[in-house]
């Protein structure tokens, strides 16, 4: 009898074993339908929750109680191979088995859930501000360059994200360049071996969506465009991810004829407090297309930055204090190494500064743009002027291929730009992000390392910043 009742207990526990690993086994084979969920800002502040689903249908958001079905954004597809900046031979078709949905949030709204996850709600005057940039893992045939992306310290952007998060921002600002993954790792590279490549969703989930998910969890995002995600690379995922205006046909980037639509978009501001609260806003700028050297006059491009610097001035005189947020740096420090080894230093992006310069003389910004904030050069720098120039942010080392620091002191006559004269420069190469946060007369505006340990610090009043650097 005893042994019967050992038979039988022993039968039951072997088949709780066994459905304990088929619900294992399912776990990883069928994932939770809802890859992706977060909240974008766009034009005056207006908030929309994204989510990304692998399910046929939108799922229910909740605001406050009240259910509503999200409404598609971007149907699953597999979209043609287009002309891509890579060799025919090293890209192919964007493939997007999953469904993008969005509802536009309540103002006011207390709180919102969809799939189970809560959202974080946006905040009238968000007091901390955390700004990244440049964080995908790059691996890039044209250059023959394949950074480590199985190795949490070579390529830290997860780590970061989770450093950034436990500061608990009110607010997130991406400065572009999400999106590194455009080639496959080649055999033999066991650093990147087994990695998504080219431009659908498997790559933009293992590069972006994936590591990011504490900080999208955190608080609001406000995303810029980068060179990185133009139409001849990540475009298709920018228009169906990330940014916050509704998707149009002919704006997708599918296909190349339509570039001239899909690689521009008009500024917008967000505000950073309520009318009279000393009212500040970000303004967003679309540089993606932005060569290093001046467009001719005569130059599509150039029409179409001329056309949206316009715009900035009008967004500009809505409020008092302006940080102009653009992915290339206006008055910042490019880097390289010439091909004896040299370091190479590079000024500011000049198609910008051309057309900024058209429109407002050689300030090249309107006089309530009191700090720019950038990416694109894969380090921080801080760069503050005895001129009438606002200071220059870059936060562009968020993870990706870091670029050699720049000299301190800079050599003798160096200057991003010919009218700026700096008073003050520091840079790191560090992964790591910014915060701004809100004192009653400045902007406390910090560097900090991925894992939390100070790079600089600086106080921003009037355009000037007073910084020291943190030792590490």
């Amino acid at each position: 009898m005893k042994q019967e009742k050992n038979l039988a207990w022993r039968r039951i526990a072997l088949a709780i074993a066994g459905l304990s690993a088929a619900c294992s086994h399912l776990e990883t084979r069928q994932p939770p339908a809802l890859q992706a969920a977060w909240v974008v800002l766009g034009e005056q502040g207006l908030a929309v929750a994204r989510v990304i689903t692998s399910d046929a249908q939108c799922p229910v958001l909740l605001q406050d109680g009240a259910a509503q079905t999200m409404r598609v954004r971007a149907a699953a597809a597999s979209v043609a191979q287009r002309k891509t900046i890579s060799k025919a031979q090293d890209t192919k078709p964007a493939a997007f088995p999953v469904l993008t949905c969005e509802a536009a949030l309540e103002a006011g709204a207390r709180s919102a859930s969809v799939g189970g996850r809560d959202l974080p709600l946006p905040k009238p005057a968000p007091q901390k501000i955390v700004v990244i940039g440049d964080t995908g893992c790059r691996l890039a045939a044209k250059d023959n360059y394949y950074q480590s992306c199985n190795d949490s310290e070579l390529w830290a952007f997860r780590r970061m994200a989770e450093t950034a998060a436990a500061f608990k921002p009110d607010l997130v600002v991406h400065v572009g360049d999400y999106h590194y993954r455009e080639n496959a790792c080649p055999q033999g590279h066991a650093e990147c071996a087994g990695s998504p490549w080219g431009y659908g969703w498997d790559t933009w989930q293992a590069d972006f969506f994936a590591p990011a998910a504490p900080l999208l969890a955190a608080a609001p995002w406000v995303v810029v465009r980068g060179n990185h995600e133009t139409c001849e690379r990540a475009g298709q995922g920018w228009w169906r991810f990330l940014d916050p205006r509704p998707l149009q046909a002919g704006r997708d980037c599918n296909l190349a004829d339509d570039d001239r639509q899909g690689d521009y978009s008009a500024p917008y501001a967000v505000p950073l407090a309520q009318p009279g609260a000393q009212q500040a806003q970000l303004i967003v700028f679309d540089s993606a297309k932005a060569p290093n050297l001046a467009l001719d006059k005569s130059h599509p491009a150039y029409r179409a930055y001329l056309q949206q610097v316009r715009r900035v001035d009008q967004l500009a005189a809505q409020a008092g204090v302006n940080f102009f947020v653009s992915h290339h740096p206006v008055l910042g420090f490019g880097v390289g190494r010439k091909d004896s080894g040299e370091l190479k230093i590079w000024p500011g992006n000049g198609a910008l500064q051309d057309v900024l310069q058209d429109v407002y003389g050689s300030r090249l910004f309107p006089a309530s743009v009191q700090a720019a904030l950038a990416g694109h050069v894969h380090l921080f720098e801080v760069l503050s002027f005895a001129s009438d120039h606002p200071t220059q942010f870059i936060s562009g080392n968020g993870g990706s291929s870091l670029d050699a620091p720049l000299p301190q002191p800079l050599p003798a006559g160096s200057t991003p730009y010919p009218a700026a004269q700096p008073a003050y420069f520091g840079n790191s190469n560090r992964v790591g992000f910014m915060t701004i946060e809100r004192e009653p007369e400045t902007w406390k505006i910090l560097a900090w390392d991925k894992n939390g340990k100070p790079i600089s610090d600086c106080r921003l009043q009037n355009r000037h910043a007073v910084c020291h650097a943190v030792t590490p």
